[in-house]
């Protein structure tokens, strides 16, 4: 009596997403394994941190609000900052793909094509995770203190990992997009440097001069600086929360379909 084999035949969508889980093991896993990568998830918060406040705090504070101090004011900045220059990874590890040949050997492969982009964006959160967790325990050291109550942290961590996945999908197009690796790193400089010194990330925006004031309170990362600060000081978040994920989702919804498409034509030559 012959016996029929029936192999059933798994979803695309099941398949992409078992794929990209193998990817984001991956990455992480040359994060964990890079020893240059840990060092820099681990030192450059600290440096910032430690430098910012000791350097510019004693000029600054006197521009604050009664009862804020420095330290208290510049965390939300720096850990934006942290993150915001985080996604320059994505870029480098996007390019260095690409450059190596290592997405072609994956094109040999009955693998999705965006797989590769999805391990990179994920693990940039599990990277930034590790900056800002080493970041907050030295500002705890150091005089850090918070008013946020265990719900204001959950606003936290929703409201910076959803900028996390809008700048690592804008990284990836700049990843894509260059043709080195020394691109990469000049083009992201060029983008994020701007966005985070030209902010409120570490004096007030009142304090900018009239035609820097209006770009540094209309752009993203003013916003979420200013939701995330207000939430931790236990302030008044006003506006800032909703621009903040208005202007995430909103850059999300134009990077990752434009990296995916841009990503499809240049493996495809």
């Amino acid at each position: 009596m012959a016996v029929e084999l029936v192999f059933e035949k798994k979803p695309n969508w099941l398949l992409s997403l078992n794929d990209s889980r193998l990817m984001i093991k991956r990455s992480a896993t040359h994060i964990i394994r890079n020893t240059d990568q840990l060092l820099g998830a681990f030192f450059q918060p600290i440096m910032f941190l430690v430098l910012f406040s000791t350097v510019f705090g004693g000029a600054i504070s006197k521009s604050l609000p009664a009862g804020i101090s420095y330290l208290n004011f510049l965390m939300a900045g720096i850990i934006v900052q942290t993150v915001a220059f985080g996604s320059t990874t994505t870029a480098v590890s996007v390019s260095n793909d690409l450059q190596k040949g290592i997405v072609d050997r994956f094109r040999s492969l009955p693998m999705a094509n965006l797989a590769v982009l999805n391990g990179h964006v994920v693990s940039d959160l599990f990277r930034n995770v590790i900056s800002t967790t080493v970041m907050l325990l030295t500002g705890l050291i150091i005089g850090f203190r918070s008013h946020a109550s265990p719900l204001h942290w959950l606003y936290i961590t929703g409201i910076l990992t959803l900028f996390t996945f809008a700048f690592s999908w804008l990284a990836a197009i700049v990843g894509v997009f260059a043709k080195s690796v020394e691109a990469v790193q000049w083009l992201t400089f060029v983008l994020i440097f701007p966005l985070t010194f030209a902010s409120s990330a570490f004096v007030p925006a009142s304090s900018f001069p009239r035609y820097l004031k209006v770009f540094a309170v209309n752009q993203p990362i003013t916003q979420v600086v200013e939701a995330v600060r207000a939430l931790i000081l236990g302030l008044s978040v006003g506006n800032h929360a909703w621009l903040a994920v208005s202007w995430s989702i909103g850059l999300l919804v134009i990077a990752m379909p434009l990296a995916s498409w841009l990503f499809r034509r240049k493996t495809s030559q």
